[in-house]
């Protein structure tokens, strides 16, 4: 809508929890009532005032009941048990699962946001370091140089399926329970479209036993499960850091100060990694409240409640919040050592693949063959404390004969020494991956254009799904106060 409009009800801080909705499906039922004919003109004058004052009632923050039987005795104590009227059709099973429904709806929202936020800074970072070469690690050991670009981007694409898993569960969500009643509907003519569409919602939910006892359950546990699988790879990225901080010279640290680190208050040198210490506790947190959403689903009947209500629920989205924001903020303090990350790839031998790559390709020797003599290679250094910059030609060339001799047919070893050392140089071999997918350039770029569209798609749906809310709710509040 292009005129501004001021809601009732929200909270202090401009929030909608369960009393506005409860307010605002007393403001919907006062409007659609009387259109449909369950409610005259007169009636709905008389009625709509007292239902504006109790919803003012509740805006300092004081009295903020969460339960349909709260409201309505302070309607009554206004005016009198005729406005009780406004509760034909109704139950608070379904008022009740529809304010869980529109605040799971919102939580969802935040935290697409919040998403958004994040993805677009992991993407920055990726622009930003391409061409900066690290090692890459596998079984906790260092395994073969990468760009950091595509880590980046790698480690973010579990993020960015956590964000399509958020818009299918809005899709999944977004559907009204009211007019569901206890569970079966009403005798009376309600007409829950227009209910929901007031609301913000798509429609309602189809099967009114499964709008108050079906989805209201197995949602709150969907929307947990999200929130796990944004918390497990923050952890993981939040390890892969922490495990430099355990080397005298990281390639990869936080910038000290501020809350990013502290000083230890024994040991002066010490700086220990605080803010990436708390991200990595509530991530932690984010997923144990997941795993306790499911033990309260389990083993409980059509209509009991234990797993729907918003007190489990809500912690869990405000932790997946924070820790989103926590995230962002490790990210931003990183402070990354090229130089540093080059010197730990030519300090061991995570370029040894392809050496025995090389071999089989440009010159037919087995791979198995070349994977020997590249092994072969590694334990001769290891043993006499040679660095990939330092190994002899001359020695290389000994043990590929010694290796094919045994193993194949004996040969001289075919590539130069130029040809080895190229092989051996962590740059060439990011920039020489051919697979699609892979860390050089042209991939690179090719991932980023995609990652640039698919944040700029999801930052529209996110904006188009909020103002549909928005618009749905300032409409209800124009078409209420012409009651007043």
């Amino acid at each position: 809508m292009s005129e501004k409009v001021t809601l009732s009800g929200l909270t202090k801080d401009g929030k909608r929890d369960q009393f506005f909705y409860l307010c605002a499906m007393n403001r919907a039922t006062v409007v659609i009532n009387t259109k449909i004919g369950l409610l005259t003109e007169e009636k709905a004058r008389r009625y709509a005032p007292v239902v504006a004052q109790v919803t003012a009632m509740g805006e300092d923050g004081s009295w903020r009941p969460d339960r349909v039987l709260k409201v309505e005795p302070k309607m009554i104590e206004i005016i009198g048990p005729e406005i009780s009227e406004l509760h034909v059709g109704r139950s608070s099973q379904d008022m009740h699962t529809t304010y869980r429904t529109a605040m799971l709806r919102d939580d969802v929202l935040e935290i697409h946001d919040a998403l958004n936020g994040l993805l677009e800074t992991f993407t920055a970072l990726a622009e930003t370091h391409r061409g900066v070469v690290v090692p890459s690690y596998t079984n906790g050991v260092a395994a073969q140089p990468n760009s950091l670009s595509h880590y980046f981007l790698g480690v973010s694409e579990s993020l960015i399926r956590a964000r399509d898993r958020l818009q299918e569960l809005f899709n999944r969500a977004n559907h009204s329970p009211m007019g569901s009643t206890v569970l079966n509907g009403t005798g009376w003519p309600l007409d829950r479209r227009t209910m929901a569409d007031y609301l913000g919602f798509d429609g309602p939910f189809i099967n009114a036993l499964d709008a108050v006892h079906g989805a209201p359950t197995d949602l709150p546990i969907e929307f947990a499960q999200v929130m796990q699988s944004i918390a497990l790879p923050i952890g993981i990225l939040i390890q892969d850091i922490m495990i430099q901080y355990a080397q005298p010279r990281p390639w990869i640290i936080l910038q000290e100060g501020g809350e990013n680190t502290y000083a230890s208050s024994a040991m002066p040198q010490k700086r220990n990694p605080g803010l990436m210490n708390s991200t990595r506790v509530l991530a932690s947190s984010v997923c144990a409240g997941a795993v306790e959403m499911a033990f309260l689903m389990h083993n409980i009947s059509v209509g009991q409640g234990d797993a729907r209500f918003v007190t489990n629920r809500a912690p869990i989205a405000r932790d997946t919040v924070k820790l989103i924001g926590m995230c962002d903020r490790v990210l931003k303090a990183l402070r990354i050592s090229p130089e540093r990350a080059l010197e730990e790839l030519n300090n061991d031998w995570t370029a040894t693949q392809e050496v025995a790559d090389r071999l089989m390709a440009n010159y037919g020797v087995p791979f198995r063959v070349g994977h020997h003599v590249a092994s072969a290679m590694v334990g001769w250094a290891r043993a006499n404390n040679v660095r990939p910059l330092e190994f002899p030609y001359e020695k290389m060339q000994e043990l590929f004969r010694e290796v094919t001799g045994k193993e194949w047919h004996e040969m001289e070893l075919p590539m130069s020494e130029a040809e080895f050392r190229d092989a051996l140089d962590p740059h060439a071999i990011v920039e020489n991956r051919k697979t699609e997918g892979g860390p050089q350039a042209a991939s690179i770029e090719s991932m980023l254009v995609t990652r640039r569209a698919q944040n700029e798609t999801a930052r529209q749906w996110c904006a188009t799904r909020t103002a549909q809310i928005d618009d749905a709710l300032a409409r209800l509040e124009k078409d209420f106060s012409q009651y007043l």
